[in-house]
């Protein structure tokens, strides 16, 4: 590859609207081009990257007896509303219609399709195992799209699905796409975690997320410093403390006014208590439904449990005129004490306060001496509220740290989740119908390059894993003499095996200098005013130690660097 004749356009700025490193250096880097709001053009690098990616997702799935199809990415919707998703998937569901008015979808994952295509071909117990998979552009409405690849509407993913004929065999599915995964990250020279997830829109009853760590991750885990547990924190279940004990002399509720006092601090300070003294409520839209949900005033209520707790499909942080229009009361003076006619539930801590202030249900006025455990008898108790540092370990060993993270892979177990709705069955040795028992696996694609970049990057640029790298060798051209040198180095390389670029831009080397650390080339060879004397200089991107090298029998040895870390080995100089 020449970058004479190379579209790669860089760029001196980042754009305008780029909120993360990934997002700035794919594009200054001329990775990609935006189109519309998180909808992009992959460039020739971008695209070569992506390549590169893929090859190692294919070698892995197909290492753990996966097979390859495609699916299409419009798909009609009697095969959604089979499965009960159509209504119930929410509006980054982009739903369409046909010129003879049918209704269809752009495939956000393809459950659906995947349980259609089987259950129409598969029809013995003995054409089981099976596990199909694609790579697929799909597309999510995301109401903010945000951080370039990170979170787009448009983007490439690998989706896994397999079929089992019982329990014992998907998990064993299970287990082998989890090491599939652990493998194919692990050669990207990623810094990753798995861990324990909530199961979202997929549905099933097990699942993990494969995290690689970044500061600038959307998501935060949680990890014990006592033991190997880690988890997203919206999965993390806290252990309930005891129930506080009702004394003889354990106080009334009383009635307080305060007419200005609505959130947590402007209570704490009129009533002179702690935060750790009150009961915060939280409104929600539960499936169009209000509901409440109460957590210890210094905590934070996490949205997933509440959805798990009220059995709801969809659950949104509710506007608060919404919420008072439809049940008469009014936000900012809400408690659990008394409430009738709206759906709630509390957590488990709260009922461990021996005493505390909370909304009396009255616009005006808060409740003090409640006791909990006795004045909220009627609610429903569940585990609502998200993990800090310092929580004890849900496996009981250490104490939860707090970590930042940006999701590349999900593994699900699904059992009959899909296949019982929409009627897959196959004959079991006895002849009877079964259902499939299935489970299935994502990798975001284009997601793993942006976090990369997060995880690998400097401030003159990308500095690439060489198992996702576009090329894996550049050689600089410096020359004033026509580039012999360089090019019969380039072509050796070539020869070799080696994926190699060629600068021979007539272009001044500090712009072919900066360009090569800004598209993060992780071995760049310098073919210099040494050149002559048969010397050069090498010089790995990540960490930038360089060195002067004899030009005589360097292929082979970049041929040997390169090898070794193809194989997962931290680049070296050639010696």
């Amino acid at each position: 590859m020449l970058l004479r004749t190379l579209h790669q356009p860089t760029l001196r700025e980042a754009p305008k609207d780029a909120e993360v490193v990934s997002h700035a250096l794919l594009v200054r880097a001329g990775f990609i081009r935006k189109a519309a709001a998180g909808i992009y053009t992959f460039l020739p690098l971008g695209l070569r990257a992506l390549g590169k990616v893929k090859r190692v997702v294919r070698e892995e799935l197909e290492r753990a007896g996966a097979q390859e199809l495609l699916m299409p990415m419009v798909t009609p919707a009697e095969l959604w509303q089979e499965s009960g998703r159509w209504q119930k998937y929410g509006p980054e569901l982009l739903r369409l219609k046909d010129r003879k008015d049918g209704d269809f979808c752009l495939g956000p994952t393809h459950e659906e399709v995947i349980v259609d295509v089987v259950r129409r071909d598969v029809k013995s117990y003995k054409q089981l195992p099976l596990n199909l998979y694609q790579i697929q552009t799909k597309f999510r409405d995301e109401i903010r799209p945000r951080a370039g690849l990170m979170r787009g509407r448009e983007f490439l993913m690998k989706d896994a699905y397999s079929f089992d004929a019982d329990e014992a065999g998907a998990m064993r599915a299970y287990q082998a796409m989890y090491d599939a995964y652990t493998r194919i990250f692990r050669r990207l020279g990623l810094d990753f975690r798995a861990v324990q997830a909530d199961t979202g829109n997929i549905g099933g009853s097990l699942s993990h997320e494969f995290q690689v760590l970044a500061s600038s991750g959307e998501d935060t885990i949680v990890s014990s410093d006592g033991s190997d547990f880690a988890a997203n924190i919206e999965a993390v279940a806290l252990p309930a403390p005891p129930a506080a004990v009702v004394g003889a002399d354990a106080p009334t509720p009383r009635k307080v006014s305060t007419p200005d006092e609505k959130t947590i601090a402007e209570v704490c300070r009129t009533l002179g208590v702690a935060e750790d003294e009150t009961i915060k409520a939280v409104a929600f839209d539960a499936d169009g439904v209000p509901a409440l949900a109460f957590v210890r005033g210094d905590r934070e209520v996490n949205p997933v449990k509440v959805r798990k707790a009220l059995g709801a499909g969809l659950v949104e942080l509710a506007d608060g005129a919404w919420f008072a229009t439809k049940t008469g009361l009014s936000p900012g003076f809400l408690g659990p004490c008394g409430l009738a006619g709206v759906r709630a539930v509390i957590d488990a801590e709260v009922l461990a306060m021996p005493r505390a202030a909370c909304g009396a249900n009255e616009s005006g006025f808060h409740l003090v001496d409640v006791v909990p455990v006795r004045d909220c008898a009627g609610l429903a108790v569940a585990d609502l509220r998200m993990a800090v540092v310092g929580d004890p370990s849900p496996d009981g060993k250490g104490t939860l740290q707090v970590w930042r993270g940006i999701e590349v892979g999900h593994v699900f177990y699904l059992g009959t989740r899909y296949s019982a709705p929409m009627q897959a069955t196959f004959l079991d040795e006895s002849g009877r119908e079964q259902p499939f028992v299935m489970g299935c696996y994502g990798i975001g694609i284009s997601r793993i390059l942006a976090a990369a970049i997060e995880q690998h990057h400097d401030d003159g640029g990308i500095c690439w894993p060489v198992a996702m790298a576009p090329a894996e060798v550049i050689v600089l051209d410096l020359e004033k003499d026509g580039g012999e040198r360089a090019r019969t180095l380039y072509q050796g390389l070539l020869a070799a095996g080696v994926e190699a670029v060629l600068d021979d831009r007539d272009v001044r080397p500090g712009v072919k200098f900066a360009d090569a650390d800004l598209v993060g080339w992780p071995l760049q060879v310098v073919v210099g005013r040494r050149a002559a004397e048969g010397v050069v200089e090498a010089k790995v991107r990540a960490g930038g130690a360089r060195v002067e090298v004899a030009l005589d029998g360097l292929v082979t040895r970049v041929q040997a660097a390169i090898a070794s870390a193809r194989a997962g080995a931290a680049l070296i100089l050639p010696a």
